[in-house]
């Protein structure tokens, strides 16, 4: 059996228990009643799901995918007979409390116990709402960011109609300080994406340095952890990720994704300011939304309007059955797909089939097969890609700065590699990890 099913006693259970709440309603005939063809419908939907990579499975080791947690998808689906809506309390009264008590644990990873902020519909809306807070603080400044930071940081200033420049990165995908300093030597900046993981690499940007120049240029620092964000609760972190995550409180506001580590259903993206006075900014009149109550309402706070209840219901559950604190159950998940990741990149090289890019800060490596020059070597990766997909091991293939590897030399113009790139993110691929390396070897030998 793949997928779980002996949860949903559980599920039916916790529904005979939320529908005693609501005993004293009269009795009503619903609107959809067709059982029958409801699930001649989900059968057909089943089939059509099958067309999936297993994304569930260690063997997929792939994109950013990591499946929720059972009590999380349980908590969701509870939640969702009632379908609440977080945008203001008459729409979500339990769960919006829900809300704020899961977002306020977050928080408390980075040490903030005074703060504004709320969950969204995932990533890019969480950093949308730090990049417009910061150009409202910072009218037409200058929006700076690596050139491995997320690219929606560039569409968003886009939206926001703010000047946007990327800025080099070292040989291990990190902001360049000096070519950052030089940068802001010349005037007009007003924040600055430290990138706290990127999606390509897994690589933290030098935090406290950055933390240094904002002291002597007087920037807004925004820290994009929506994918290593939690990794701050990590005990097994190299040199520059502990120091990075051992401040990033520091910052002046941060975007986490609970769907990526945080084991959710997408989406739930969140975004924390350190300041709560940035909620003015927010502030807007409604004839209808907020009046049942003399509190602050979550809508008030939040440029999305409706938001689902069932995301804050489940981030609520998991964080009571896995608290966000070092050394728990939740942190050593974090801690065995870094490990894994690290002793992934140690078996590949040994093979001699593969050459791994620096050594990973979180959980993602990146590799290149062995060949004669670059054009040679990115046929070779999407060629493995695709064998290993045929032998059942499910990786992705990315496109990065030659440089990152220091066999490698830019040819003929062309500086940057097709490179394979896996994401260990799971905590059971630590277990799997000699199973993955056989089935690429395998591949490998397929491609030549």
């Amino acid at each position: 059996m793949a997928l779980d099913r002996d949860s949903l006693g559980i599920l039916a259970r916790a529904l005979n228990k939320l529908d005693g709440g609501f005993s004293q309603l009269p009795g009503f005939d619903p609107a959809f009643t067709n059982h029958e063809r409801t699930e001649e419908v989900l059968l057909k939907l089943a089939d059509q799901l099958q067309d999936n990579y297993p994304y569930f499975h260690p063997l997929y080791a792939g994109q950013m995918l990591k499946p929720p947690h059972p009590v999380a998808r349980l908590a969701y689906s509870l939640a969702m007979f009632i379908n609440p809506n977080n945008h203001a309390l008459d729409g979500g009264r339990a769960t919006s409390a829900l809300e704020r008590e899961a977002v306020g644990e977050i928080a408390a990873m980075f040490g903030w116990k005074e703060f504004l902020g709320h969950l969204c519909g995932g990533g890019t809306m969480a950093n949308l709402e730090a990049l417009w807070v910061a150009g409202q603080l910072n009218p037409g400044k200058t929006i700076l960011a690596s050139e491995q930071a997320h690219y929606t940081h560039s569409r968003i200033s886009s939206v926001l109609q703010l000047a946007f420049e990327k800025i080099p990165c070292d040989t291990q995908g990190r902001m360049d300080v000096d070519a950052l300093e030089q940068r802001l030597a010349r005037g007009g900046v007003g924040t600055i994406v430290a990138t706290m993981g990127t999606t390509a690499t897994g690589s933290v940007d030098p935090l406290p340095e950055m933390l240094q120049l904002r002291g002597q240029f007087g920037f807004r620092l925004h820290a994009d952890a929506a994918y290593g964000g939690y990794f701050v609760l990590a005990e097994n972190l190299a040199e520059n990720a502990r120091r990075s995550f051992a401040r990033i409180g520091e910052a002046d506001s941060i975007v986490i994704d609970p769907h990526k580590h945080g084991l959710q259903p997408y989406g739930c993206g969140c975004v924390l300011f350190r300041d709560p006075a940035v909620g003015r900014l927010y502030k807007h009149d409604s004839p209808y939304t907020y009046f049942s109550s003399a509190e602050l309402h979550l809508g008030e706070i939040s440029l999305e309007c409706s938001r689902p209840g069932a995301s804050a219901a489940a981030l609520w559950a998991t964080q009571k059955l896995l608290p966000l604190i070092r050394g728990g159950e939740f942190a050593k998940g974090l801690e065995k797909g870094r490990s894994a990741a690290l002793k992934f990149g140690q078996a590949i090289a040994e093979s001699k089939m593969f050459v791994p890019a620096f050594e990973p800060e979180l959980d993602i490596l990146c590799f290149v097969p062995h060949g004669g020059s670059i054009a040679e070597i990115s046929a070779r990766s999407r060629r493995t890609f695709e064998a290993a997909a045929g032998n059942g091991l499910h990786l992705a293939v990315a496109e990065l700065p030659v440089r990152f590897w220091k066999e490698l030399e830019p040819e003929n113009g062309r500086d940057t590699v097709t490179c394979l790139r896996s994401v260990l993110m799971k905590p059971e691929h630590l277990q799997w990890v000699e199973a993955i390396v056989k089935r690429l070897d395998r591949a490998a030998v397929d491609v030549r």
